[in-house]
């Protein structure tokens, strides 16, 4: 069953990384992303832009309304995603307690609905 991985970070601290903590959590992604690749589990993922660059659209009274930024004031942004496909949820949740910015932030973890399910 394919899972959808969110992965929520809190990007204001984030900014306030050093350089060397900055590489470190790229090489453990990139080890992170090689692994599941490894055991056949990888089907996409991408790390997005900041929330800075955000729009968020809502049609109200058939209008669209453009606001800049990202859809809740929150203390965490969606700051990339994972596609895996995983055995089971147990399985899933293993993989998720293993993407790096689990240690700081959080993943959340949601099955994919099925095409015509």
């Amino acid at each position: 069953m394919k899972y959808m991985f969110l992965i929520y970070t809190n990007q204001a601290e984030e900014v306030r990384w050093t350089d060397e903590q900055r590489q470190k959590m790229w090489a453990d992604f990139g080890a992170f992303t090689v692994d599941a690749r490894e055991r056949g589990a990888y089907v996409s993922g991408s790390a997005l832009h900041p929330v800075t660059v955000a729009t968020t659209v809502r049609v109200r009274d058939g209008r669209a309304l453009k606001t800049d930024g990202p859809f809740a004031e929150t203390k965490e942004q969606l700051g990339g995603y994972y596609i895996l496909d995983c055995k089971d949820l147990d399985d899933a949740l293993e993989f998720a307690a293993r993407i790096p910015s689990s240690a700081h932030g959080s993943v959340e973890v949601r099955p994919l609905m099925q095409a015509g399910a």
